[in-house]
Formats: structure tokens, C-alpha cells, sequence
């Protein structure tokens, strides 16, 4: 006999989508759990897009604390990795170093093991990057006078683009540094001094070769940044290098950004990925966000302002969606910005630990996540919360 905490009917299951036998979303592979009525659970958002279970390949997993989310999003990271996927882990608060020491690999410290470039090949995306970096750092948009400054800047990089971008702009625009004006060529001289000088250094630039990522799995520990106001300049950076290197071979990879709500509370960075959002099935990229508290995503700003209306159309554009238990106030913002029914939301709210309602395209499963023997050595985040003195 099964041992599940909550019951549902025929009425209930149709209500919430779900067929009468939930046997999962009939897909190949290792099971990351078991589905309402026995069946085993396997997924891959990439198998379910060639299947047509989803039109993106997008995820979102969310939940209240404790609830799961950072086991399922190692698992299926363990599962693509055995089938010859790349991985990279953006962690703000460094949770993946057994993870990433399962596949002989060390986490990567942005500062302190070196710098990496995030700029792409591509002129046009560089470009795009460098306005956003600089916004972001600035704290609002650039004006009409820094964006003719910077482009001017960067036309004077040349074709063959330096290395290190950061530098060579400050470099260009460093003399205006000399004037007391409030001048578009000023301010963006004291930003770029930020990342060549300033707290920001030795991050995105830095003395000899840029880090290269060459592994199947890369994990980027931004923890140092964790407590910072800087923290949502060195996620969308760490973002930019990372999508660089998941798409850099033919294979499909995973991107997994943690603790998003750096990214969505940021309007500048929320634009710049909402763009490479929608590039996500031309790249073979599948960005997973993890949401550890709903209600961030209503503190990006007012209701019915343009930043939460972006911030929740970006959710709403992920076809697969790892729901774990949420509190009341939760569950109903969920609930709002994801269009669940009145049912899925009570659901929410007395899911079991480990037990996730999961979306895919049109499809719901309620699954209790099962990790097996060697999903142990990399699951384990409450190791502390055990030590005894």
C-alpha cells in the first residue's frame, strides 16, 4: 500500500488535468520519482519537447523551504549529465560543491580562481550584454547620452574585439574622468571603474586569460557576491558566460540559475533575459529558475506595474513547472501569476515534503520525488542542521 498523505477523487484529477491513473508524462529514462498511482516518473524537458508535451524548454521550480525543489533540480541535473548533456550551475549561496565533486569537477569562484568573459562572439549580443551589465550596476536605464558614448566607445575596440572588454572601454573613456561635469562619457568611465578597479573587480575582468569551461558541468559559486548589493550585476554576468558555455557544442544543456529572484528584481537584467529567453530552443538551452519564496517575484514592483507584469510573463513562459508546498499567501500568488485553478492551489498548500505538482504543457502529475543510492551523495543540503556538539 502506498504511503501518501492526501487523497483525491475521479473529479478531482480531471479538475486539476490529471488522467484517472496518472501513469506520468510517458517518457524514457531514469525515474526521478513515482506518480499519484504508482507509475514511475521520468522526465527531460528536451524528451518532452520532441515529444510535443511542451513548446519551450524553459522550467521553474518553486516552493517553501525544505520542500524538495533542491533535490529534483539535482537529480534531473544527474540524469541529463548521464546522457551526455551539459550542465552549468549558477549558485549565489554555493549549495552544488557535492554535486559538482560527484563528477570530479571543483566549483568555480568568480575573483579568487579567475575571471571569466562574458561577452559572446556575436557583436550584436555583446553589445546588448554590455548595456545591461552597465544599467544594472548603474541601477537604471542608460540615458540617450551614455548609450551614444558607449556605442562610439565601442566602435573604436575595433572588429578584432579585446579580451578584456571591460578594460579597453575604461581605458577609452578614462580621460573624461578628469572633468567635474555630470557628462555621459563620465558616468560611464566611474561604472566601467567599477569593474576594473572597483568592487566589482576581478570578476568579468582581470589580469592574464579569461577561465575556460570545459567540463559537461560547471558550477559558478557567486556566494561571495550573496550578501552584496552586487549580486544581481554578478548573477546576469555569470548568466551571460554561462549560456555561452552551454551552447558552445552541439549538445542540449541545462542552465540552472538559483535564488532568481536576483535576476527578476532587477528590471534591467529581467529584459536582457526575457530576450534570451525566447532563444532558448534555437540555442539547445534550458534555463531553470529556482524560486525559494513566491512572494519575491510580487516585490519586483507594484501590482500592475511593468516590471511585475514582465517578471510574471517570464514564469508564465516556462512550459514546465515543478510546484512544491507553499504557504497560503504563497500558493495564492502562485496561483495568480501561473493561472492554477482553485484546486491546484489547495493542492499547493498541503502537498507533503518531497511531493510536487508538476506542469508540462497542458499535463499535471502529482509526483513524490524518490532519489535512488547515488542521488544521496549529492542531495544532501541539511548536513549542518545534523552536526552535534
Amino acid at each position: 500500500m502506498k504511503n501518501w498523505t492526501h487523497w483525491a477523487t475521479s473529479r478531482d484529477l480531471v479538475s486539476l488535468r490529471l488522467p484517472a491513473h496518472d501513469a506520468g508524462a510517458g517518457l524514457s529514462g531514469t525515474s526521478l520519482g513515482v506518480a499519484q498511482f504508482g507509475g514511475a516518473f521520468a522526465f527531460d524537458v528536451f524528451d518532452a519537447y520532441r515529444a510535443g508535451l511542451v513548446s519551450n524548454p524553459n522550467v521553474v521550480v518553486a516552493g517553501a523551504i525544505g520542500a524538495g525543489k533542491s533535490t529534483v533540480v539535482k537529480m534531473q541535473l544527474e540524469r541529463a549529465l548521464a546522457r551526455g548533456r551539459r550542465a552549468v550551475v549558477v549558485d549565489p549561496k554555493g549549495e552544488y560543491a557535492e554535486l559538482a565533486g560527484a563528477h570530479a569537477t571543483t566549483p568555480v569562484t568568480l575573483g579568487r580562481d579567475g575571471w571569466c568573459n562574458p561577452f559572446a562572439v556575436d557583436d550584436r549580443d555583446g553589445r546588448a550584454l554590455l548595456r545591461a551589465l552597465l544599467a544594472s550596476a548603474q541601477g537604471s536605464t542608460l540615458s540617450g547620452d551614455q548609450h551614444f558614448t558607449l556605442d562610439e566607445a565601442w566602435g573604436r575596440l575595433g572588429a578584432q574585439r579585446p579580451t578584456r572588454v571591460l578594460r579597453s572601454l575604461f581605458e577609452v573613456l578614462e580621460p573624461h574622468l578628469a572633468t567635474s561635469l555630470a557628462t555621459g562619457p563620465r558616468s560611464l568611465a566611474l561604472l566601467l571603474h567599477r569593474f576594473v578597479h572597483g568592487d566589482l573587480a576581478g570578476l568579468f575582468d582581470g589580469e592574464g586569460d579569461p577561465l575556460v569551461f570545459a567540463g559537461d558541468l560547471v558550477v559558478l559559486d557567486l556566494s561571495a557576491q550573496w550578501s552584496s548589493s552586487s549580486l544581481s550585476v554578478a548573477v546576469l554576468s555569470a548568466v551571460a558566460a554561462a549560456q555561452q558555455v552551454v551552447a558552445r557544442r552541439d549538445e542540449l544543456g541545462y542552465l540552472v540559475i538559483d535564488e532568481a529572484w536576483a535576476l527578476l528584481a532587477d528590471e534591467v537584467a529581467l529584459a536582457w533575459l526575457r530576450g534570451s529567453w525566447k532563444l532558448a530552443r534555437a540555442r539547445g538551452v534550458a534555463h531553470v529558475l529556482v524560486l525559494h519564496r513566491w512572494s519575491d517575484v510580487a516585490a519586483v514592483g507594484d501590482a500592475g506595474s511593468a516590471r511585475r507584469d514582465a517578471a510574471q510573463g517570464l514564469l508564465r513562459e516556462c512550459e514546465t513547472a515543478w510546484l512544491f508546498r507553499e504557504p497560503p499567501d504563497e500558493a495564492s500568488e502562485m496561483a495568480l501569476v501561473l493561472g492554477l485553478s482553485p484546486r491546484e492551489e489547495r493542492y499547493l498548500i498541503a502537498l507533503p515534503k518531497g511531493v510536487a505538482l508538476v506542469r508540462y504543457g497542458a499535463h499535471r502529475s502529482i509526483v513524490r520525488v524518490r532519489p535512488d543510492e547515488s542521488d544521496a551523495r549529492v542531495i544532501d543540503t541539511d548536513a549542518a542542521m545534523r552536526v552535534t556538539r
